[in-house]
């Protein structure tokens, strides 16, 4: 399996590459490290057409296909966002006084070869049959209802914060926030296990667990290190929170335990 997977492998290597090394370079004429947010959904969708464009069957092209709109989509939501504002903080809590060469390891390359880890399910696809078509289509069931809680989460979470100040509660616990306080974490979450059900163990279970690390690293990544876990420390002290928090699932929905109070306040994508 592994010789096979290789040439793939290599494929994906040098797509995340070219697309973080270009990044990088438009960060350091910028002069904000914050530009890779736009690219990490834009370097999957490399990946993915580039692993299509070495085997160009109709299962790789499904995948980028799926791959492609929510790379496509998160990138322009993010670019949407961080328009006119200046360095991320965490960025800049996290660099400090750091070199460029530091900077280059710490965010350029590390989110490359994380990006290039988390595809693994859609090189699998690009280096073995299909196996079982149903598993396919399970995982797209999966990674639909994903996005539907990423892109959800995000409008619901954008429309809060169009209210004016005076107008709005100070926690935004309506629609999926009421049922988890990350939809949009969660979402992203079921997006890679969808592609990893339709991509690497509908080839075999072989290739499923070989590449089972891929979705579990991304929902680590989203639960624990650098999404939810990241952001609960900044929002824990605000007023209503406790509250917010005690009714609410931290990133696995259920529905909400009582009905909505007004106080308290919102939690979203840094």
């Amino acid at each position: 399996m592994i010789a096979t997977l290789l040439p793939v492998a290599a494929i994906a290597l040098l797509a995340a590459a070219v697309v973080m090394g270009s990044t990088a370079a438009v960060s350091r004429r910028v002069g904000r490290v914050t530009v890779v947010d736009v690219a990490w959904g834009l370097v999957f969708v490399a990946i993915a057409v580039a692993v299509a464009a070495w085997r160009p069957d109709a299962h790789s092209w499904l995948l980028a296909a799926l791959v492609t709109v929510w790379g496509g989509r998160l990138s322009w939501h993010i670019w949407r966002r961080s328009r006119g504002h200046g360095e991320d903080p965490r960025y800049a809590e996290m660099l400090g006084d750091a070199g460029w060469g530091t900077v280059l390891v710490k965010v350029f390359a590390t989110q490359g070869i994380v990006a290039w880890l988390v595809s693994l399910p859609v090189q699998v696809a690009g280096a073995y049959d299909v196996r079982w078509w149903p598993v396919v289509w399970a995982g797209v069931a999966v990674y639909a209802v994903g996005l539907a809680f990423e892109s959800v989460g995000d409008a619901q979470l954008a429309a809060y914060r169009r209210l004016p100040r005076e107008d709005r509660p100070p926690v935004m616990d309506r629609g999926l926030w009421a049922w988890t306080r990350h939809p949009n974490y969660f979402g992203d979450a079921c997006v890679w296990w969808g592609l990893w059900l339709a991509g690497a163990l509908a080839a075999g279970w072989l290739p499923g667990l070989l590449t089972v690390v891929a979705p579990l690293a991304m929902t680590h990544f989203l639960r624990n290190v650098t999404g939810a876990a990241l952001l609960e420390r900044s929002m824990s002290g605000r007023d209503g929170w406790a509250e917010y928090a005690a009714r609410t699932p931290m990133f696995f929905p259920r529905p909400p335990r009582r009905p909505r109070r007004p106080a308290g306040r919102h939690v979203g994508r840094p």
